[in-house]
């Protein structure tokens, strides 16, 4: 039974109602602001990478039955922020089409231009509202949460092992990008961070796998099938969509197709190796853009070429071309939304015809840090499956540490004198540019990982123990070079003639003593031999390690006497000793059977206070 009241009531809501959409604006919010996980309903939809409008991203934001809808894309740095829509329809037009011409020249295009290519129109339409701001990790006036800084990341083979991991690491960069409260509901500490690029390695031994099918190829067997079972089951156990499936589906049949070429012709080139090693990475970014989308984390898969990763001809151990990082940063300024992650190979790139080519082993270090010197990001993030660099190989040492700080010239020593955490060249990018670069563990987020940069901690004694195994110590002698003065050129002339590399030298008048990697081919090595011998004896001795301690050379007596002290309580000889090339590096060539027990020794002493013959420390035994 209706009142007279409850009449005037009914009266008042439609008249409120009808007048709704007038004011609707007072609602309004920005579009950049549209995918804010904070608004009352929303909805992301991405489109498809075979679609024209690639890297778009279509939200749609509910308020009450009113829908707004935007799309955005990368805009140019300095592209005006938080532009205003005008109330109409027709005002938003002629706005877009003032600043499609004047702000944008890739968008400023004849109106019968865009009416011959939809998507040009579209995208110009588009182009001059955009806002080019982070979305959903800056900090609001007034808001509790930390502003967020800009980070590449890189992960892996062994953080995306299977399909556990690789959900592990979806979800680690979700909480990433916005941390979860903590278990008391109070606001986390950690620092968002949007991740302009995530730099992923191939799955787990997928690379060891392919090597392995290309010799069964040699031999005339083709079998792919461990490849198939990994990526395909990882994406059945997602549900990954159609087209991510099929994507992967096709490369690896590109895969197997190559084997077999490979069995017919019974070669396996350079070049036919580094595209061969490219699948594991490609493969491997699809599946990881797939299940960021389906976390909620928009995000596209990259080929590293795609992006501007161009390097020289060297098939195997390609370097990166000088213009790279130009590069790059073109490439993401012109075609990648800043607000989306971009899923990159890492390991791989292309030269300059067009071919596949590889950066070599912890390649993907080298990925991570040149697209994070391109973009000027704040941090460079690798993350490994240890808690930071470490004192020493924790296979080994089972008490070594991690350490918080360590410098670039010191990270990059580690990485030559065989630590397993860096790329060798992987710090130049960052050096160059004064990136820091932190190590963290993908198995344990929480830990706070090591800081690389240009300071390190300058109050240590020792930062790290490190070694490398199974090299040749080569000494050369010729007492017919007494007082001339071409010996070691005549030496390192052959050297180059047979593209052998040193690690570690030293040297008199009328000797050299040098180190010899085992990658040097066996044959080379001889031929390098037969030349010296020419005007030198030569002597080989096989089985032999460099034990290298990362130290603040400037203490370097105290070092040494700490070390001189423990090798001759245990028995430990010293073959050749090398000091002085470098500020931080002090090196020891000692046989191979006696290394484990000279690192566990010396670890001992310099980390773990407890030095069985005295650590000597500004003169005196302690």
């Amino acid at each position: 039974r209706q009142t007279p009241g409850s009449i005037s009531m009914a009266a008042f809501l439609l008249v409120a109602l009808a007048a709704l959409p007038a004011n609707i604006d007072a609602f309004h919010v920005p579009s950049n602001r549209m995918c804010n996980r904070r608004s009352p309903v929303y909805n992301n939809e991405l489109s498809s990478p075979s679609s024209p409008l690639v890297g778009l991203q279509n939200c749609n934001v509910q308020y009450g039955n009113v829908k707004h809808s935007s799309l955005y894309t990368a805009g140019k740095e300095d592209a005006q922020e938080n532009q205003e829509e005008d109330e109409t329809t027709e005002a938003t037009d002629d706005a877009t089409d003032a600043d499609t011409s004047s702000t944008d020249n890739e968008s400023s295009t004849s109106d019968k231009d865009e009416e011959d290519d939809p998507t040009k129109a579209i995208i110009a339409a588009y182009k001059s509202n955009l806002n080019p701001r982070r979305l959903s990790t800056d900090a609001r006036p007034g808001s509790t949460m930390k502003p967020s800084i800009d980070v590449t990341m890189k992960f892996g083979g062994s953080s995306l092992a299977n399909s556990e991991c690789i959900d592990r690491v979806a979800k680690l960069i979700r909480d990433r990008i916005r941390p979860p409260l903590n278990e008391d509901g109070t606001v986390s500490e950690e620092v968002p961070v949007r991740p302009r690029a995530v730099i992923c390695s191939a799955m787990g031994k997928t690379t060891n796998t392919l090597l392995s099918a290309g010799e069964m190829a040699l031999e005339g067997r083709v079998d792919i099938e461990a490849l198939r079972t990994l990526h395909l089951g990882t994406c059945r156990d997602f549900d990954l969509p159609s087209q991510t499936r099929t994507e992967v589906e096709t490369l690896l049949g590109e895969c197997q197709d190559m084997l077999n070429g490979v069995r017919l012709i019974q070669e396996l080139s350079p070049k036919s190796l580094d595209q061969l090693v490219s699948y594991g990475e490609r493969c491997s970014v699809r599946i990881m853009a797939a299940r960021l989308n389906q976390i909620g984390v928009p995000a596209q898969s990259f080929d590293a070429w795609d992006v501007g990763v161009l390097t020289d001809d060297t098939y195997g151990d390609a370097n990166l071309l000088p213009t790279a990082i130009d590069s790059i940063r073109e490439r993401f300024a012109s075609r990648i939304d800043p607000n989306v992650v971009a899923v990159v190979t890492g390991f791989i790139g292309h030269n300059t015809k067009g071919r596949i080519t590889t950066l070599g082993r912890g390649g993907s270090d080298l990925t991570a840090t040149a697209i994070g010197a391109a973009l000027k990001v704040d941090e460079i993030q690798v993350w490994k499956d240890v808690d930071g660099i470490l004192t020493a190989d924790p296979r080994l040492v089972k008490n070594a540490v991690p350490l918080s700080h360590i410098s670039y010239e010191e990270a990059s020593e580690l990485a030559y004198f065989g630590a397993q955490v860096l790329h060798p060249i992987a710090m130049q990018p960052a050096l160059k540019s004064d990136i820091p670069v932190r190590v963290k563990n993908s198995y344990n987020p929480s830990a706070p990982g090591s800081v690389i940069d240009k300071i390190g901690n300058p109050d240590r004694m020792v930062t790290a123990i490190t070694c490398k195994r199974g090299v040749t110590l080569m000494d050369i002698h010729s007492l017919q070079m007494l007082g001339a003065y071409g010996f070691l050129g005549a030496v390192f002339s052959d050297f180059e003639k047979h593209k052998v590399s040193v690690d570690v030298l030293a040297s008199s008048e009328v000797s050299v003593s040098v180190t010899l990697d085992k990658k040097q081919r066996e044959e080379d090595t001889k031929a390098l031999c037969e030349d010296l011998s020419n005007f030198a004896e030569v002597e080989l001795h096989q089985d032999r390690a460099i034990l290298t301690l990362i130290a603040d050379v400037r203490r370097s007596s105290d070092v040494l006497a700490t070390v001189f002290r423990s090798f001759s309580a245990h028995g430990i000889k010293v073959e050749m000793m090398s000091q002085g090339a470098s500020k931080v590096n002090i090196s020891f060539i000692v046989r191979e059977e006696q290394i484990d027990e000279a690192i566990l020794k010396l670890h001992s002493c310099f980390f773990e206070d407890q030095c069985d013959v005295g650590l000597v420390e500004g003169g005196q035994i302690r």
